[in-house]
């Protein structure tokens, strides 16, 4: 009964715990004494048994405890690994749901998606619903709204953000209407724009700036190149 017990608790702790072995903190509990016969010849002639009191469980467990330590932390660990990669997984199904809503023009099913993952500082999904928020689709229109999403995207250098930014600026709308800050953001969405949207974003900069003086002009290039993009996570 006692092996079946010793058993079925080694499956689940190191076999070490138990019975330790020598040279790892090991101490025998029970401590064998002999005696000779007193002849000076070395002859045994008795041997007893006794309780070993130098023994004690924290000499017995040492080494047992310095491993268990180590595997503790590393389970850790790995759970640790495990629960983030579940939570990236499911904030990628929940972006995936979203686009699917948003190209179906379901804007109240993509906004239920896209805000938690804009808070979380979701470039896409921040842009997505600062277009939501401007044309009113799924959410109120908000034009200072649609600002703050285009800026947050924006800064972490999205170039549709940038632009759709800098035409509020432009225009005045939820932001005062500023055309240096205006200049800065479509100059940096055309530096940035995919080869199929440079021609467009470009003409529309160049309107702009064709209503800029000189000084204006020079300090929308300035700001430009001192920005720097920063991500929110």
């Amino acid at each position: 009964m006692q092996n079946v017990v010793a058993g079925f608790l080694i499956g689940g702790l190191p076999r070490s715990f138990f019975f330790p072995r020598k040279g790892d903190g090991y101490c025998p509990r029970v401590k064998l004494t002999c005696s000779e016969d007193g002849s000076g010849a070395g002859m045994i002639t008795r041997c007893s048994t006794h309780r070993n009191a130098e023994c004690r469980p924290a000499k017995v467990f040492r080494a047992f405890a310095r491993g268990y330590r180590v595997k503790s932390i590393l389970f850790a660990l790995a759970a640790v690994t495990l629960m983030l990669s579940a939570g990236h997984a499911a904030l990628g199904q929940s972006m995936q749901r979203g686009i699917y809503a948003f190209n179906r023009q379901n804007y109240v099913a993509a906004s239920r998606s896209f805000i938690p993952l804009a808070e979380r500082g979701n470039v896409s999904a921040q842009t997505r619903l600062g277009y939501m928020f401007e044309t009113g689709r799924g959410v109120p229109q908000n034009y200072t709204e649609a600002a703050m999403w285009y800026r947050r995207a924006a800064e972490q250098g999205d170039s549709l953000a940038q632009y759709s930014l800098g035409l509020l600026y432009d225009r005045g709308q939820g932001v005062p209407r500023d055309i240096v800050e205006a200049s800065k953001w479509l100059n940096l969405s055309a530096a940035a724009a995919p080869r199929e949207a440079r021609e467009a974003r470009v003409r529309i900069r160049d309107a702009v700036t064709s209503k800029m003086t000189r000084g204006e002009l020079a300090q929308a290039r300035l700001r430009a190149l001192e920005w720097a993009p920063s991500r929110e996570h």
